[in-house]
């Protein structure tokens, strides 16, 4: 088993701001850190010892990261597939490639989640149109219609409600083969950040619960406002799903809790997840505290919680207003992720309270008027 000590490289594909957490992380430890990034002031490259500024899958680029690093992990998965699996072959990736290959097409991962044991939504696969419109009777209406690859933040689906609607899947055929899933009514959305070391141990975060707005995550509330028995269940898909692909580093699970408490699998994200920004202050040790353990071999710790926290993100919007409010809250931890400008939507930064009462922080986030 390879152990990364400090003063040692950390490479890191991808320069945004979950890129930039971890590396903070990894230099109050004492690594050097590297970044590969398109952008010449990329959030991470802000902190970084090292900055390779080219397109994700340029092939001398990679090399030239390989060549600087001891170490190198990702902080998207929308990186070229193929590019990384040539990487792990010249340099050290503990995550490997296949990972990026199942979580970057939906069919692929619901095999994997099904394969693994976790409960996931009644769906079907789809090639193209005519086969959709061949298949859908399998999951009825109403469904939900997802590309394979490339969606996020609710771009690349529909929502179907009854057949009358189908022709509006079609378009979604032009990007990649599809599924379509049947929709079940759910209470809420969850997640479990799951976190798995190089020689098999894994560690969770605390259950978060997870609200959204426009399809952008909006706040977790931590602990998540479910029982025991979703808590543990939740918990113990994530294990599974882990376990099954041999995760190394970060993996999230997104989860949907039903009316009777049971859950099933949304999708995967195999890296830091926004939903896990609060174990900065909110936990013995953070999601990106964690993950540099993980990939570096180091022993694992127990993530336990201080107090119970919410996380609010900071779109575009909502910067401007949160500096003004500084004087007056105490409170909040605010991290801003050095993005130049503050676009409408755009994930600017976010807000960490901690309190006893989150029923209360939620009411005072309400009241400062800044998310309405």
């Amino acid at each position: 088993m390879t152990t990364i000590l400090p003063g040692q490289t950390i490479g890191i594909i991808g320069g945004g701001q979950l890129g930039r957490m971890m590396a903070l992380s990894a230099k109050e430890a004492g690594f050097r850190i590297a970044v590969l990034d398109p952008a010449e002031d990329s959030p991470t490259g802000q902190v970084a010892d090292v900055k390779i500024i080219a397109p994700y899958d340029d092939e001398e680029a990679l090399n030239r990261l390989a060549e600087v690093s001891d170490v190198i992990t990702f902080e998207f998965e929308n990186i070229d597939y193929e590019g990384l699996k040539r990487l792990t072959e010249k340099a050290y990736v503990p995550q490997g490639a296949e990972i990026i290959r199942i979580t970057q097409d939906r069919i692929a991962e619901k095999a994997a989640i099904r394969d693994a044991g976790a409960p996931v939504a009644p769906y079907v696969e789809a090639q193209t149109f005519a086969e959709l419109q061949e298949r859908i009777g399998e999951v009825g209406f109403p469904c939900v219609v997802k590309t394979a690859r490339g969606g996020y933040d609710g771009k690349g689906q529909v929502i179907l409600k009854e057949e009358s609607e189908l022709a509006g899947a079609e378009e979604l055929f032009a990007h990649s083969a599809c599924v379509a899933e049947k929709f079940i009514p759910f209470q809420m959305e969850i997640s479990v950040i799951i976190q798995r070391g190089t020689n098999g141990e894994s560690r969770c975060l605390p259950v978060q619960e997870n609200i959204h707005k426009n399809h952008i995550l909006h706040e977790t509330i931590v602990p998540a406002r479910v029982s025991d028995a979703t808590a543990e269940a939740a918990i113990t898909a994530a294990g599974q799903i882990a376990d099954h692909l041999d995760l190394i580093g970060t993996l999230a699970v997104e989860m949907f809790v039903l009316e009777d408490g049971s859950i099933l699998i949304n999708e995967l994200a195999p890296r830091p997840h926004n939903s896990g920004h609060y174990s900065i202050e909110a936990c013995t040790i953070s999601q990106f505290g964690q993950h540099i353990r993980a990939i570096c071999g180091w022993p694992l710790r127990t993530p336990e919680l201080h107090r119970p926290a919410v996380m609010v993100n900071l779109l575009g919007q909502h910067v401007a207003p949160v500096l003004d409010a500084i004087p007056v809250q105490p409170d909040w931890s605010i991290h801003l992720y050095g993005k130049a400008e503050a676009k409408h939507n755009r994930k600017m930064g976010h807000v960490t309270i901690l309190a006893e009462d989150n029923e209360d922080t939620l009411r005072r986030i309400e009241e400062s008027g800044i998310w309405r």
